[in-house]
């Protein structure tokens, strides 16, 4: 590109206005106003960036044209430089925001195809009249290759469990995709030249064409082919994975929580048989997925990688593996011969700098090179946090974009539009290409039919810690000790004609219920049940918080609900770290104090979370301002757990409810959750007349222990 522009190559059509001796400007103030607006608002994105670039480049360029021109007045060439001034003067304090602006104000920076398409269409829009060499941009950005799956940074760091060494003996080689390398048509030309990507995050910031942001998608079929026997999916369900079923192999799955997105995929990954599959995921929701594959598809394993994977599963079906430790398995997973990757809460990779987004990029190209038509799905009920080029990383992740311009399918779209940016019909079509593409985002409101009107959720967490593994020793020794005590009692007693392994039911209810005794006189000065809960209550704040604040980012407000002091101050720092304000509602507080509270989360938008104690605000409350509850601590009774549900599942309540219990599996805590559930039976045989099995009459703190007690003596 010219560091300046020829006099003659910008002269004005004879439809420029003839008040204004440098139209470009106008075009430039509002240009650089959006790009301020974006920057304050975080880092710029790619397509701002080299807007901010082409900004600078023209101010440059106009400046020298208006000093040059001897037509122009001496007042009337003091008011256009002041005007640039003030578009460059915009440019500098968004560059002391973002330092990595800098370099870009160099004039030898604006040189892409990119930066040449967009100085071109401004130029045109100013009404500017440009040279033939100007006006066709041929020039394309050379293919770089493929960046390494495992970068030299990361290589010492790999790890190959045990495992997948026998795995790779046993299949040596990959089966060739012979569909890989089949030739491809010659794609059409007309948009070449054209600057796409601006354009397409343009048309979907203004929301050009209306409408929900989901692909057409197919009728709910008359029978359910997939749901194993005693599920079944719901008909959103149904209609997504008939698209799979179609062939539609990548998709934006961009549902609200609660709508059963990982069920969905899950069952997907069978109806593609994309299997082996890998599922990235936060580490708040690994066992979720794990339940997921098993209730869905339990014709198949999963198996769930921690830290260096020693206990993975080599020859399991579904892989699972948290952001966080993706790093060290990039090796092994990228020659797997993987022919589907999910990526849940997709937003994570929204920052392509950052090593998540880069690995999850560079396995996903490394999937679409080795297999033809690779199931790739991003599941996200929050795609965009703080601007529209959010869908960068997504929209490159599913082989849309390449982040410069449109993959091939996408132009093809494009192209058969018969329009070019240029025209105003182009947005709304060029919206319906992408959304084509394989998005689909549903709210509750849309598919309430579909949906019970209160969902209890369950997402069983590894307390994988220190602090976790100190928890289940401390539970197994309690479970020793409870044995120890039956054993000596049935040897005082004598067996009394106990079968080998039997064990006496009436002895572990009498051994749990003086445990329950003692520990009640005890309080918390001992390891007992009570305090081992409150330990697993401690070891899940953090995860639990976590998953309350994606959860805020999908549907905006929530209720959060704990038992212990500890558990709500450490979730409320938390939140106060990722910027959202909260309320808090406890026992101590005075009662205007806390109707304050109530009515800040009820009415204020920019109140995020309600922090609740499971005993103080569990009764008499109103908050149906939320649909969704987090119980980040299990209640002692079903009472107390749906009474805090009813917070918000109310008259007045016009959405259905999800509330999300933080379950510690292989703990105690997966035994409390059943419990509880089994004495909902007795509300609805009592009351309800529903045929429900009866229950134990034992309270769950009874229960549990007799579970504790029947586990260590080798029972179930």
């Amino acid at each position: 590109m010219p560091t300046t522009a020829p006099a003659q190559t910008r002269r004005r059509s004879s439809s420029a206005r003839r008040d204004d001796e440098a139209p470009i400007i106008p075009i430039l103030a509002r240009k650089v106003r959006e790009v301020e607006a974006k920057a304050q608002r975080g880092k710029l994105g790619p397509t701002n960036r080299v807007k901010f670039q082409v900004i600078a480049f023209l101010v440059r360029e106009e400046r020298a044209r208006v000093k040059s021109d001897t037509e122009l007045a001496d007042a009337s060439r003091a008011e256009l430089l002041k005007r640039l001034d003030g578009v460059a003067t915009i440019l500098a304090k968004t560059a002391a925001r973002d330092t990595s602006l800098i370099q870009l104000l160099e004039v030898d920076q604006a040189t892409s195809p990119v930066a040449k398409r967009m100085r071109r269409d401004w130029l045109l829009e100013s009404g500017a009249e440009l040279a033939p060499d100007e006006l066709i941009i041929t020039d394309v950005a050379p293919v770089v290759a493929a960046a390494p799956v495992v970068p030299a940074a990361l290589a010492e760091r790999q790890v190959v469990p045990p495992q997948i060494e026998a795995r790779r003996e046993s299949h040596p080689f990959l089966a060739p995709d012979l569909l890989l390398h089949a030739p491809n048509a010659t794609p059409r030309r007309r948009l070449d030249s054209w600057e796409l990507m601006g354009p397409l995050y343009k048309a979907f910031e203004s929301g050009a064409g209306g409408g929900a942001a989901t692909m057409e998608l197919p009728e709910v079929p008359e029978f359910d082919r997939l749901s194993p026997r005693g599920r079944e999916i719901m008909p959103h369900q149904s209609r997504f994975l008939e698209a799979v079923r179609d062939g539609h192999r990548t998709f934006l799955l961009a549902d609200e929580p609660g709508l059963g997105k990982t069920a969905e995929s899950v069952l997907a990954a069978s109806v593609a048989d994309a299997y082996p599959l890998l599922a990235v995921v936060p580490n708040v929701v690994k066992m979720n997925w794990a339940r997921e594959v098993e209730r869905w598809t339990p014709q198949r394993r999963a198996t769930v990688i921690s830290g260096d994977g020693e206990d993975v599963d080599a020859f399991a079906d579904v892989f699972i593996i948290n952001y966080e430790i993706l790093d060290r398995h990039l090796s092994w997973l990228s020659t797997l011969g993987l022919k589907g990757l999910v990526v849940d809460e997709a937003h994570f990779i929204k920052n392509l700098t950052s090593q998540r987004s880069q690995n999850v990029l560079a396995l996903a190209a490394s999937i679409r090179e080795q297999i033809s038509d690779p199931l790739l799905l991003a599941l996200t009920g929050t795609p965009l946090i703080n601007d529209v080029e959010d869908f960068d990383a997504i929209w490159r992740f599913l082989g849309w974009t390449n982040g410069a311009k449109p993959g091939t399918e996408l132009m093809e779209k494009l192209d058969a539009t018969g329009l070019t940016p240029a025209d105003k019909a182009f947005y709304p079509e060029a919206r319906d290409a992408v959304i084509s593409m394989g998005i689909v985002r549903r709210k509750k409101k849309d598919v309430a039919a579909d949906l019970p009107d209160k969902l209890i959720a369950d997402l069983p967490v590894e307390l994988d810690d220190e602090f976790g593994r100190s928890i289940r020793q401390a539970e197994q020794e309690l479970g020793e000790r409870l044995a120890a005590r039956y054993r000596r009692i049935i040897e005082a007693r004598g067996d009394r004609g106990l079968a080998p392994g039997e064990i006496d039911d009436d002895i572990v209810r009498l051994v749990a219920q003086n445990e329950l005794d003692e520990s009640k006189a005890a309080g918390t000065g001992s390891e007992n049940v009570f305090t081992m809960v409150r330990r697993i209550g401690q070891a899940k704040a953090q995860l639990a918080a976590d998953y309350a604040v994606q959860l805020h980012r999908s549907v905006g407000k929530v209720v959060f609900f704990a038992k212990h002091i500890d558990v709500m101050d450490a979730a409320e720092a938390h939140f106060a770290a990722s910027g959202v304000r909260y309320v808090s509602v406890r026992g101590e507080q005075s009662t205007p104090a806390r109707q304050e509270a109530i009515d800040a989360f009820n009415n204020d938008p920019d109140v995020g979370f309600a922090v609740c104690s499971l005993t103080a605000a569990g009764v008499g409350l109103n908050m149906q301002a939320a649909s969704n509850v987090v119980l980040a601590e299990l209640s002692w009774t079903a009472a107390e757990q749906t009474q805090a549900i009813d917070r918000v599942h109310r008259i007045g309540q016009d959405e259905p409810v999800t509330a999300w219990r933080i379950i510690a599996a292989h703990t105690i805590d997966t035994k409390i959750a059943e419990l509880i559930d089994s004495k909902q039976g007795l509300a609805a045989r009592a009351l309800d007349g529903e045929v429900v099995e009866p229950g134990s009459s034992d309270s769950v703190q009874l229960s549990a222990l007799m579970h504790l007690t029947r586990q260590a003596l080798g029972g179930h």
